[in-house]
């Protein structure tokens, strides 16, 4: 998926970025409600990229109390999915993550975490579909979620992934 131009309509749609950027700002979003810090920019990315993957999507538990280890190992799709395609799904999140700090959507602090500046982004999920508003709320709920698992190389490592 390195080139956008590749892509078919839908693809192009999902993976426009515009809304990969809002994804990455809803997984900030997300971190910063739950842990009160700018968040990790591979945490932002991750989120997003799992967000994006409906196989994921789908397993997603319904709060935060449930155990990274425990959710990876009842579902072994997941970890299928991450290593098939986290990384052409990075390679459409990225531009989306650019565009989102271009248009301060974001903000990057002095240490390389993620914020969203004040006013720049509503708490309220809305969206022109309900894919829409499913993929935003993942990408919330991970953004909250893959950080209390521990390190991000743990994390990475549970997925099947590589930073």
């Amino acid at each position: 998926m390195s080139e956008f131009s590749t892509l078919s309509r839908d693809e192009r749609a999902l993976y426009n970025p515009a809304f990969t950027g809002l994804i990455v700002a809803r997984s900030v979003q997300g971190h910063h409600t739950e842990f009160g810090t700018p968040c990790p920019v591979v945490v932002a990315t991750l989120a997003a990229v799992m967000a994006l993957q409906p196989t994921i999507r789908n397993a997603l538990p319904r709060s935060t109390a449930s155990g990274l280890h425990r959710w990876v190992q009842e579902n072994p799709s997941v970890r299928t999915s991450m290593t098939l395609n986290a990384t052409a799904i990075a390679d459409v999140v990225r531009p989306g993550l650019l565009m989102a700090l271009q248009t301060r959507l974001l903000a990057c602090e002095a240490q390389g975490r993620l914020h969203v500046p004040k006013g720049a982004l509503k708490k309220a999920i809305t969206g022109g579909s309900d894919d829409v508003v499913v993929i935003q709320k993942a990408a919330r709920l991970l953004g909250r979620w893959l950080p209390s698992a521990g390190s991000i190389s743990t994390i990475m490592t549970l997925l099947g992934v590589r930073p």
